[in-house]
């Protein structure tokens, strides 16, 4: 449990992996001198990472009275039940991807005493992704949009680089004071960092044009060529990034897919 200003606690879930760094953060937000509480992403179903939320709420004084999940993948939402326990009402982009939920939609806004937080559809990661700004502090709470050490994952085919590069822009025009991602450390220089992210992938899509080129056919083939070295546990998500590449590419008319192969236009 770390405070990371005056509105934010953040509890880390103990699920670390490479894809989920350090693990996933929960944060619990609410106005020192009220007694409502926002969770947002409640996390993995461990039930040590809801007794650590339960301290932080305890500690701080207040109850839950909303639970946000930023998006459908289950180690941000898995925990989402815990609302019926805490007499919370619980809120998604997509409800029908997360049992339990309301709709949060773009720009819509979830108050609690003292304490507003406004949701910003930012799809890219997944279709689903919100991201969450905090007026009273400037910080956006970023999920998986944006994490605190590399990239993020483009979760084709339900994830789309090209929404996913103009919800980076998106969150860089929020001007956010910092960072609070679903994985990782606090980001404090936003705009830098949000122009790196813009950078990479625009590197990465010269790689795969460059692997295509080289005669690279398949997906596979590309992965090899673009991530070498890269652990077997982490090429299915090496593989979902470049077909998303190569479908943005293609959109683009920049590649072609002919018979399950790949080539460059």
């Amino acid at each position: 449990m770390v405070t990371l200003d005056a509105v934010t606690t953040r509890v880390r879930a103990a699920n670390p992996s490479p894809m989920t760094l350090t693990g996933t953060n929960t944060y619990v937000l609410g106005q020192p001198t009220s007694g409502d509480l926002v969770v947002v992403d409640p996390g993995p179903r461990l039930p040590i990472h809801r007794a650590a939320i339960e301290q932080a709420v305890s500690a701080r004084g207040g109850r839950i009275t909303a639970i946000v999940v930023t998006h459908h993948h289950r180690d941000h939402s898995e925990a989402v039940g815990w609302a019926r326990d805490w007499g919370a009402r619980a809120y998604a982009f997509d409800p029908d991807r997360i049992p339990g939920t309301e709709p949060l939609d773009d720009g819509a806004v979830v108050a609690v005493d003292g304490l507003e937080v406004v949701a910003h559809h930012q799809p890219g990661h997944t279709a689903d992704h919100l991201c969450l700004s905090i007026p009273d502090t400037g910080v956006v709470l970023t999920g998986d949009h944006v994490l605190g050490e590399g990239t993020t994952v483009i979760a084709w085919p339900d994830g789309d680089l090209g929404r996913y590069l103009d919800s980076l822009r998106a969150l860089g025009d929020l001007e956010p004071t910092a960072l609070y991602p679903g994985h990782g450390e606090v980001i404090d220089n936003p705009r830098e960092h949000i122009d790196g992210l813009l950078a990479h992938r625009a590197q990465r899509t010269d790689q795969i044009k460059a692997a295509l080129a080289a005669g690279r056919e398949t997906v596979d083939g590309i992965v090899a060529e673009v991530y070498p070295g890269l652990g077997s546990g982490l090429r299915p998500a090496a593989a979902r990034s470049v077909n998303a590449h190569l479908a943005d590419l293609q959109r683009q008319g920049g590649a072609a897919c002919v018979g399950g192969r790949w080539r460059g236009t």
